[in-house]
């Protein structure tokens, strides 16, 4: 006789809604999608579309090749802009040498480009809360002359930071930040310069915001959180210091289902997941398949945010 199969034990899962493509990643794949279906292969795009591997391979499959700056584009062929902006500088060039470039940027990372320039024109001297070296914030700096805009990173950054004029100062935010350490910074910045100006809108994204509210809710009720993204990803390591801030410890970043350790799992009864906001949802599926191997999975969505947000694709591309 065979050996009875062998009971998995249960496990639940705890699928966070909203989760995977904001409405701004999502239109910076369409662009490059769009723009080899209507130029031909191979279409160049400067930094990398969206911080994620998986599809960054996907589009390099499709005829897109990633170079980090344009000298390394040649002239006869489109460049797309990654959706995390670019300096002033870059599109200045492409026009220079008369490319044709398509500006795959974000739209609510292009309001803070805004903002910053009326600040400025304003005669303000503009704090930037962000993440030295993040090709946002390098964009974001790169909108007004050297010198004009000022990096805080952390409270102490803004506790130390001195002002050319403490009554004539703004501050504006890259859109992938903590929420909870944005508002921290924000809070030490207010408590020494009263009347320094904000965003007439808070620059942290909704999907980033919505992100982090849901994890905070899955979390609540996990023992174990994975958050499926590329190390890269700043929204996506955020959400893993989000998890780990809520008290759970096994707070993951993965990759893909290949990256996960059924150790973290020993002796849970709930798993949390995840993904940022550049991770494709086939991830997610992948991650949830991969615990189904080893336990009968329930899995249950929990809603914290319904999102409806659509950015238009590029006149050139749109139909």
């Amino acid at each position: 006789m065979s050996e009875p199969s062998q009971v998995k034990p249960a496990l639940k899962v705890l699928l966070a809604t909203p989760r995977g493509f904001c409405a701004g990643v999502d239109r910076a794949i369409q662009i490059v999608e769009r723009a080899i279906q209507k130029y031909g292969a191979p279409v160049y795009v400067r930094h990398e579309i969206v911080h994620n591997r998986h599809v960054v391979d996907r589009l390099k499959a499709l005829g897109a090749i990633f170079v980090e700056e344009l000298d390394e584009c040649p002239v006869d062929r489109p460049v797309v802009f990654s959706a995390h902006g670019v300096p002033k500088a870059v599109p200045a060039e492409a026009k220079s040498r008369k490319m044709l470039y398509l500006d795959a940027t974000c739209p609510l990372v292009s309001k803070v480009h805004v903002e910053a320039q009326r600040h400025y024109d304003a005669g303000r001297e503009i704090v930037l809360i962000g993440h030295a070296g993040h090709p946002e914030v390098v964009g974001t700096m790169g909108q007004l002359p050297d010198g004009a805009v000022a990096l805080i990173e952390t409270v102490e950054d803004a506790r130390v930071f001195t002002p050319r004029d403490a009554a004539n100062i703004a501050f504006v935010t890259q859109t992938t930040l903590s929420v909870d350490d944005t508002a921290g910074i924000v809070a030490a910045l207010r408590e020494r310069f009263p009347t320094i100006a904000a965003p007439h809108k808070d620059d942290i994204c909704y999907a980033t915001t919505n992100r982090q509210e849901a994890v905070k809710t899955i979390a609540a009720k996990s023992d174990v959180v994975l958050v499926i993204g590329s190390a890269n990803s700043s929204n996506s390591v955020r959400l893993v210091e989000v998890a780990k801030r809520e008290g759970v410890s096994q707070a993951h970043l993965i990759d893909d289902a290949t990256k996960l350790d059924f150790s973290w799992i020993d002796g849970a009864a709930t798993v949390g997941v995840t993904a940022g906001a550049s991770a494709p949802e086939v991830l997610v599926q992948g991650v949830i398949d991969r615990l189904a191997e080893r336990f009968a999975v329930e899995v249950v969505e929990v809603d914290a945010a319904r999102e409806t947000v659509s950015f238009k694709l590029p006149r050139v591309l749109a139909g």
